[in-house]
């Protein structure tokens, strides 16, 4: 028998969603038997599968140990909270509250899992909350903190997490209405000494994984996504600008393509960058990673977290000290 009482991350779900996610190998079939066999009851009594949870319900489960282990164990058997998780480097907390953990994630590191061997910010999220005592095995099967928004395995900075389903769907919203501002530092090929706002049209090919930009929605072709992007120049080299990016539309590959269509490609790009430039690049510091870095975000309560550059940004020699444009607006009030 199993008895396990129902918290704010579970509360508002249906009876028989909840249940899904406990008992994720079991089909539909065998939930909906126990629960008209009463096998499975809700505060004691016999309950709909329809039925709406609230917090501090109960749920009985009459199950042996291993029937519940065999529905409930996660695929392959791979733990819900990874040992692995531990050797991943360079990742650090920037702001948490009891809903969300704001992170600088280091270049290199993906966001979400690709495979099932790699270890990305998601597992490093789950590995520090349970060493803190926030979440457990028992929890994470019915529901698991994540980060809300992406970034490209090369593209270090802010990712923020949902530690909880309000603060997981708090900021999801926020993300999906525009309403969190996020602005990144690059360092581009050539000199620009003024900002500008780019519009345009945004194209994937999902074969290759590329982006093209188009200034003009293509008539009679797939749909494009619409796409802004606003820039201000922070600093120089003689050859180099440092731009601060407000990302208005968070697409794919948005910054990195934007620029790279008006002749500005981001330094280190290995998929819209110049190989001349990231040669010189490489050759000069070493490093393979492309100078973007998701540098600060201003969420709808007007909070405002920064993430430190990366030390191989002042590395490559690029970084002067600012020489604000005129238009640049540090408070992010535009």
């Amino acid at each position: 028998m199993k008895q396990l009482e129902i918290g704010a991350n579970e509360a508002g779900q249906r009876l028989d969603k909840y249940l899904k996610k406990l008992l994720k190998h079991a089909d539909r079939s065998f939930i909906y038997k126990m629960l008209r066999k009463k096998n499975i009851v809700l505060n004691g009594k016999k309950a709909e599968g329809a039925v709406h949870l609230t917090a501090g319900d109960c749920v009985t489960l009459y199950l042996s140990d291993d029937t519940f282990e065999k529905f409930s164990r996660d695929p392959a058997g791979e733990p819900l909270i990874t040992q692995t998780a531990q050797t991943a480097s360079g990742i650090n907390v920037l702001y948490e509250d009891a809903d969300i953990l704001i992170l600088n994630k280091p270049a290199g590191m993906l966001s979400q899992k690709a495979a099932a061997s790699d270890v990305s910010a998601n597992e490093w999220v789950i590995r520090y909350l349970a060493g803190k005592g926030v979440v457990t095995t028992q929890s994470l099967q019915t529901f698991r903190p994540a980060v809300c928004n992406r970034l490209d395995r090369n593209t270090s900075g802010i990712l923020i997490a949902g530690k909880t389903l309000h603060g997981l769907q708090s900021m999801s919203r926020q993300f999906r209405e525009r309403t969190v501002k996020k602005y990144y530092r690059c360092v581009t090929a050539g000199i620009l000494t003024s900002g500008a706002h780019l519009k345009g049209y945004l194209y994937k090919d999902h074969k290759k994984n590329k982006v093209s930009i188009c200034q003009e929605e293509r008539i009679g072709q797939e749909t494009g996504q619409y796409i802004e992007t606003e820039y201000w120049p922070v600093g120089y080299t003689k050859e180099c600008t440092m731009l601060e990016v407000h990302l208005i539309t968070g697409r794919s590959h948005q910054i990195r393509a934007h620029l790279a269509s008006v002749g500005h490609p981001v330094i280190g790009d290995p998929k819209y960058g110049s190989p001349k430039w990231n040669g010189r690049y490489r050759a000069k510091t070493g490093c393979s990673w492309q100078l973007l870095h998701a540098f600060r975000i201003v969420l709808e309560n007007g909070q405002e977290v920064v993430a430190p550059l990366p030390d191989y940004f002042s590395e490559a020699s690029f970084v002067l000290a600012p020489q604000p444009a005129h238009n640049y607006d540090p408070a992010g009030s535009r």
